[in-house]
C-alpha cells in the first residue's frame, strides 16, 4: 500500500492561515524588530514562496511583512501560532528579549474613559505612581496616586479622574479601590515541571524556575539582593528584587525574598507578594497535583518558602482558615516537612496566635 503522500506547500500555509484567523483575535498588539505595532490581518497571498503575511499599522502607516518576524505576547494564541508557522520553516522559536529590548505599546485616549472604572496590571510601583497596562493588553500607563500596598503582577480597579499626554507618553490620575491577585489572567507563561522518574502519584517533581535567556541575569541580582539584606542594605534590596520582577514575574524568590523582608512591618504587602508568588506556581501545580516537590530539589524552594510566608501571613491578617489551608497543601506537597508545617498546623487549631508561633515577636 502506497503511503500517503505529505500535504504540500500551499495546502500547509492554507491550514496555518485557517488556524490564524481561528485563534488569533485581531487586532493584536505586536512587536517588529523591537517597535511596537498592531496586527490587523493575517493572510495567505496563494503563493507558497513569499507564505504568510502579517499586515501592521504604526502610526499613520500599514504595510505587510512576513509572519515569522512577528513578535505576540509570550503565551499568546498569537506567539503559539508563529512559534508553529516558523516550525514548519525551519527557523528557530524567537527568543524572549528583556524589558529594555522592546518600545512598549501605549495606551490610546479611547481605551480609557475617565470616571468608568478601568482594571489594570501593575508593573512598578513609584512612591506617587504606578506604571501599569490595561488587563488583557500590553498597552502601557502611568498611574499618579497614593502609593500603598500595590506590588508588580497586582490587578487594581481605578476610576480616572484625568487622563492627559507628557512626553508622547500617557498618564491618567485617580484613586485605587481594590486590589486583586489573579495570576490567571496575566498572561504568563507556566514553570516547566519535570518528573523525576516514572510518573505516578507520588513522584518526585522539580519545578523548574525560568528558562535561560531570563535566568542569568535574574539570578545573578537575587544574589546581589541577598547580599544587601545579609549587610542590611534594604532599600538596595528592594531595588534589586524589584528589577527582578521587571526581568520576569516569575521569580518566585524575589517574591519569596519581598514577602519576608516585609512581614514583620507591612503585614498586606508580604501577603500580596507570597499570594502571588503560590499563585504563579500554580499556574502549574494545581490543587489536583498529586506528586510531591520535595525540599532537597533546590528549584523547590522558592515555592515552599512562598506557600509557608503565605501561611504566616495570613495568620497575622486573622486569617485562620486560610493560612491552615495553606500549610495543609505544604504538608502534602512535601511530607518530610523540613519547614514544619504540621506543628504550625497544630498550633494553629490549638488556638495559638501568631506572636506565639513566631520564633522571634
Amino acid at each position: 500500500m502506497t503511503p500517503p503522500s505529505p500535504p504540500d506547500d500551499a495546502t500547509t500555509l492554507s491550514v496555518l492561515e485557517a488556524l490564524a484567523r481561528a485563534e488569533v483575535a485581531l487586532p493584536a498588539d505586536a512587536h517588529v524588530i523591537g517597535e511596537p505595532v498592531t496586527v490587523t490581518h493575517i493572510r495567505h497571498p496563494g503563493l507558497s514562496r513569499v507564505g504568510l503575511l502579517a499586515t501592521c499599522r504604526r502610526g499613520g502607516l500599514t504595510y505587510e511583512l512576513s509572519l515569522a518576524d512577528v513578535v505576540f505576547p509570550p503565551g499568546s494564541a498569537g506567539a503559539s501560532v508563529v512559534e508553529r508557522y516558523r516550525g514548519w520553516l525551519g527557523l528557530a522559536p524567537i527568543v524572549a528579549s528583556g524589558p529594555e529590548a522592546a518600545r512598549a505599546h501605549k495606551v490610546e485616549v479611547a481605551d480609557i474613559v475617565v470616571g468608568r472604572p478601568t482594571e489594570l496590571v501593575v508593573l512598578a510601583c513609584k512612591s506617587n505612581a504606578l506604571r501599569c497596562r490595561l488587563l488583557g493588553s500590553t498597552r502601557e500607563v502611568t498611574l499618579r496616586t497614593a502609593v500603598r500596598d500595590e506590588i508588580p503582577g497586582s490587578i487594581i480597579t481605578v476610576t480616572p479622574k484625568k487622563q492627559w499626554t507628557h512626553a508622547r507618553h500617557p498618564y491618567v490620575s485617580g484613586d485605587v479601590s481594590s486590589v486583586r491577585i489573579d495570576a490567571s489572567v496575566l498572561g504568563l507563561v507556566p514553570l516547566a515541571l519535570h518528573c523525576q522518574d516514572e510518573p505516578h502519584p507520588g513522584a518526585v517533581y522539580r519545578l523548574e524556575q525560568l528558562a535561560p535567556p531570563t535566568d542569568d541575569a535574574g539570578d545573578d541580582l537575587l544574589l546581589a539582593a541577598q547580599e544587601c539584606i545579609d549587610e542590611r542594605a534594604y532599600a538596595e534590596a528592594d531595588e534589586l528584587l524589584y528589577w527582578v520582577l521587571k526581568l520576569d514575574l516569575r521569580h518566585l524568590e524575589a517574591h519569596t525574598l519581598l514577602g519576608e523582608r516585609n512581614l514583620r512591618t507591612f503585614h498586606t504587602l508580604a501577603l500580596r507578594h507570597f499570594e502571588l508568588g503560590v499563585a504563579i506556581a500554580s499556574l502549574t501545580v494545581g490543587e489536583d497535583f498529586d506528586g510531591v516537590l520535595p525540599w532537597g530539589v533546590v528549584d523547590n524552594r522558592p515555592f515552599l518558602r512562598c506557600l509557608h510566608g503565605l501561611a504566616r501571613a495570613l495568620l497575622r491578617h486573622d486569617r485562620r482558615d486560610d493560612a491552615a489551608a495553606a500549610l495543609r497543601r505544604l504538608v502534602c506537597l512535601d511530607p518530610a516537612d523540613p519547614l514544619c508545617a504540621a506543628a504550625s498546623l497544630a498550633a494553629i487549631e490549638a488556638g495559638k496566635t501568631w506572636r506565639e508561633l513566631e520564633t522571634v515577636p
